[in-house]
């Protein structure tokens, strides 16, 4: 008796009493590129993207691969959505509001001035209908959104000169992250938006006057302390930027639910271990430029306050005139009123009494 005959008549169990394993058809290897939007010497924020893959990798027994590849060895740092949406790549690693420019509504997924700070900002996607929403909308680009990092509150950037007053904001050239560029502009600044390996050349030779990235640890591995003294805080654009993983709606369908589950624990790890990371190593970082000569500055309560209001002024005209926005930052408002609620009696007191101390 043939073996398939033996099977098909014997059954399981008597296969198994004669000694012969049935065939075991092992699940097919899967190969995925991410493109990312940031430089590789950044290990911070391009990493999360190598932790990922690595998680992938040894959660799958190396049979799901991922390849990381920086902003440029695929395609332009600006351009990965465009090669998710298209499937010239599986995925992408990159800070959703750089596309802004397709729809508003992408900003919200990443940081929008005066939004949700990090911890905020996982509780409304995880345990609030953020992920529901972003999906919806995601969708639209035929792709599918897993959090994947988050740097937290950053800072507000170098300057060549000193920020006193609204009046300085006026004609400043200054890089800012995307949609906040929008506030900038209401305010009589002129946006820049420059991938981060390019930052450094523009802010040096003069082509723009200020630039803003993430903190002291990524900040001080660009050298921008070396061509703009002035180091500002806080950013109030970016109170808790997430960093997604944008899949290719076709490519995520074709994996098994195994390889699903494993997409999603492996990018849920790499969102926590990216601001981890940034916690350890920006304060030695920040200890480190002021050594070197950077000159800490607060904005002056007059540009934060002018920022705010022209930033709530945006979102109601964007609420106005696009549903997308509407349906998404309605429920985001609400979510951020009843977080600060509640932090301004917790986290904002104790941390308000804690760095007050001589510890």
């Amino acid at each position: 008796m043939d073996r398939r005959s033996l099977i098909k008549n014997a059954g399981l169990a008597g296969v198994l009493a004669a000694g012969v394993a049935p065939a075991v058809h092992a699940q097919a290897a899967v190969r995925w590129r991410i493109a990312s939007s940031f430089p590789k010497s950044l290990d911070t924020i391009y990493g999360a993207a190598e932790v990922f893959a690595s998680k992938v990798k040894a959660m799958s027994g190396g049979k799901f691969e991922v390849t990381v590849h920086s902003a440029g060895e695929l395609m332009p740092a600006f351009g990965v959505v465009d090669g998710v949406q298209n499937g010239t790549v599986e995925a992408c690693h990159t800070v959703p509001y750089y596309f802004f420019g397709k729809d508003e509504t992408f900003a919200i997924g990443g940081a929008i001035p005066f939004g949700l700070n990090s911890r905020q900002m996982s509780a409304w996607t995880y345990e609030g209908n953020g992920l529901k929403l972003m999906r919806e909308f995601y969708a639209k680009y035929n792709m599918i959104s897993f959090p994947c990092g988050n740097t937290g509150a950053q800072m507000g950037g170098w300057f060549r000169k000193e920020i006193k007053s609204v009046a300085d904001i006026k004609g400043l050239k200054f890089r800012i992250g995307g949609f906040a560029g929008k506030v900038l502009e209401r305010m009589g600044g002129v946006p820049q938006n420059i991938p981060g390996g390019e930052i450094y050349q523009s802010l040096e030779k003069g082509t723009i006057d200020a630039a803003e990235w993430v903190g002291p640890y990524d900040d001080q591995k660009l050298g921008f302390n070396k061509v703009a003294p002035y180091y500002y805080y806080p950013g109030w654009w970016e109170g808790g930027p997430q960093i997604d993983l944008f899949v290719n709606q076709k490519a995520y369908d074709a994996l098994s639910p195994e390889n699903k589950a494993i997409v999603e624990s492996a990018a849920a790890y790499a969102h926590v271990d990216m601001q981890a990371k940034y916690d350890v190593k920006n304060p030695t970082a920040l200890k480190q430029l002021v050594g070197a000569g950077a000159k800490l500055r607060p904005f002056p309560n007059e540009v934060l306050a002018a920022s705010y209001k022209a930033s709530m002024a945006l979102y109601d005209e964007l609420s106005a005139k696009n549903e997308n926005w509407k349906k998404v930052y309605s429920d985001y408002a609400k979510f951020r009123a009843d977080q600060n609620l509640w932090f301004r009696f917790t986290e904002a007191t104790f941390d308000r009494f804690m760095q007050s101390q001589k510890l």
